[in-house]
């Protein structure tokens, strides 16, 4: 029941979206009602420059949208470009390997994040990324993540572009 009221809500809001913002707005709180967030921010990806711009945050404190980074080839870009996979990661040990900024991380109280690839005509457009406690990944909370949340998201960032 709360699975179909969150995602009736998503719908209505997602469609009321005048803004990116909004229609980010309306991923955000499914996702936490669905799976849950301590941190939730969405990056777009422009594969033609190789560059990542965070276009949401749920901490524009310490995790503003502004400017762009470079994309990192890493174990993180082989799972998530070339195989579309989620990565997943449950300690901060984990994050350390693959995030440069996994003391800020840390300090948010994020031991463990999950990215879902966004994809269009087979390419990364984007990662939703969800971040929480240690250990807060499971196996069956990373199935659900994914069955729940793939569709939702790939409608948030198309909405966001398109009233962009």
């Amino acid at each position: 029941m709360i699975k179909a009221t969150a995602q009736v809500q998503f719908e209505i809001a997602l469609s009321a979206a005048s803004t990116p913002d909004e229609a980010y707005d309306a991923l955000s709180d499914l996702t936490q009602t669905l799976v849950g967030a301590k941190l939730f921010t969405v990056m777009t990806v422009d594969m033609t420059t190789e560059l990542a711009q965070r276009s949401y945050t749920s901490d524009a404190v310490n995790y503003p949208t502004s400017g762009t980074k470079p994309i990192t080839r890493n174990s993180w870009f082989t799972i998530v470009h070339d195989r579309h996979e989620c990565f997943v990661a449950n300690t901060i040990e984990e994050i350390a390997e693959v995030f440069p900024d996994y003391e800020l991380i840390n300090s948010l109280g994020c031991q463990s994040v999950i990215n879902l690839p966004i994809m269009i005509a087979g390419t990364l457009v984007g990662t939703v990324n969800i971040l929480h406690k240690e250990g807060y990944y499971t196996e069956d909370r990373v199935l659900q993540t994914k069955e729940l949340l793939t569709l939702p998201s790939l409608a948030a960032l198309c909405v966001a572009q398109r009233i962009s």
